[in-house]
């Protein structure tokens, strides 16, 4: 297959179908809604690229982890990769394929437990690998190990997702590498991961740095794991110039290449529904819903963003301008200006787009807010599998 003729551009209008036939006042707020179609077209296009050049790709639980979507990402992925035993005892139990496991630092109770789960173990620092690497071995020998390296390209804009930046916590230099004698040829693979929400251009940039800095010792390696990033389901995404690069490389090195996306796999297949509650007036309209950025939406505030609503344009676009309000009591909580074709009113749904990732793997109960029903539903539009949280999972976090 040649990758120049590969992937229709369609798939961002295709997903946005399945959200614009789903009638929305059935579903009780706030909810995320992940749906299952949507999913699968990002899911098809990933496996795409696997035929198209060899390659494993993984789910990163890190920015998606509803495990009731599970069977159908394993029907297209070839495992995931964990931040942690939590999630790669999840990984393991649920989705039943690959666990390749990486943190910035593990303790001793970590990797005894991560033997129990792990197929890849990812170490952060020579320091790390000295210490835990022959107990890996002698426990589980099957496990590969590897290190993780920094090739300090230029990474992500924000300095808060930049992991190659200026004294970056991970991943190690080649000078620090290099303190450790016969690291790098002892590791069964490298791992890097130097994007944030990022194209292939910027791939092939990152891939320079590692080739100049690391090149001496990628060749033969069992893999390289380019980690995640990679917005590969983004329509604009240039997917295959991603495929070149992986079969060039692979080629090159003699070696297999792993990919780790996590947003996008859910990239656009969810969304957040809430309700407005009130519509108050203060230096113009602000729209009082039951959802909030701070606690259901974190990275709202965190990067910051303004996250897209159904139907609503950019602020004065359309007639009627809102500030979005959220329902905690943090005076920072909105979720951005966006405008309407007519006035809001109590009890009107507001569909917050893309909500799928970096969503239900990190919102809070600050306030003692109750967390966002998850509703999954199947390509029918059928509710498959609702979640609903209360007082208890709120208690429970505490003592």
């Amino acid at each position: 297959m040649k990758c120049d003729t590969l992937f229709e551009p369609h798939w961002e209008r295709d997903r946005e179908a399945f959200f614009s036939a789903i009638d929305f006042s059935k579903i009780e707020t706030p909810a995320y809604v992940i749906h299952l179609g949507a999913l699968e077209e990002n899911l098809k296009m990933l496996a795409e690229v696997k035929k198209a050049t060899g390659c494993r790709i993984l789910l990163a639980m890190k920015a998606f982890s509803t495990w009731k979507t599970f069977p159908l990402i394993a029907k297209y992925l070839d495992g995931v990769c964990a931040s942690s035993v939590n999630e790669a005892r999840l990984g393991r139990e649920e989705f039943k394929k690959e666990v390749h496991s990486y943190a910035p630092a593990f303790s001793d109770r970590d990797i005894e437990e991560q033997i129990l789960y792990a197929d890849h173990i990812v170490f952060n620092s020579g320091t790390q690998w000295q210490k835990y690497r022959e107990i890996v071995r002698k426990k589980n020998p099957k496990i590969e190990c590897g290190i993780r390296i920094n090739p300090e390209s230029a990474g992500a804009s924000t300095d808060l997702y930049n992991p190659c930046g200026k004294g970056s916590r991970m991943g190690s230099t080649l000078a620090d590498c290099e303190r450790y004698p016969g690291l790098l040829e002892a590791a069964d693979g490298l791992h890097f991961h130097a994007l944030c929400e990022q194209n292939a251009d910027d791939l092939e940039e990152a891939l320079t740095q590692v080739e100049k800095k690391f090149g001496k010792y990628l060749k033969g390696k069992k893999w390289i794991n380019f980690g995640g990033g990679h917005h590969i389901t983004r329509s604009d995404y240039e997917r295959a110039k991603l495929c070149r690069l992986i079969a060039n490389f692979q080629e090159k090195y003699n070696t297999q290449v792993i990919l780790e996306p996590g947003e996008a796999v859910g990239l656009n297949a969810g969304v957040l529904v809430s309700s407005v509650l009130d519509i108050i007036e203060n230096d113009g309209r602000i729209a009082m819903l039951d959802t909030t950025a701070e606690a259901h939406m974190p990275d709202v505030l965190g990067m910051p963003y303004r996250p897209s609503i159904l139907g609503a344009g950019k602020p004065q676009e359309k007639r009627f301008t809102y500030r979005m309000g959220g329902i905690t009591c943090l005076s920072g909580d909105f979720i951005g200006e966006h405008s309407f074709d007519r006035e809001l009113k109590i009890g009107d749904k507001i569909i917050f787009q893309n909500m799928a990732i970096y969503t239900t793997v990190k919102n809070t109960t600050f306030n003692g807010v109750r967390l966002p029903d998850i509703v999954i539903m199947d390509q029918n539009n059928t509710i498959v599998h609702r979640k609903t949280f209360g007082y208890d999972d709120f208690r429970n976090r505490l003592s």
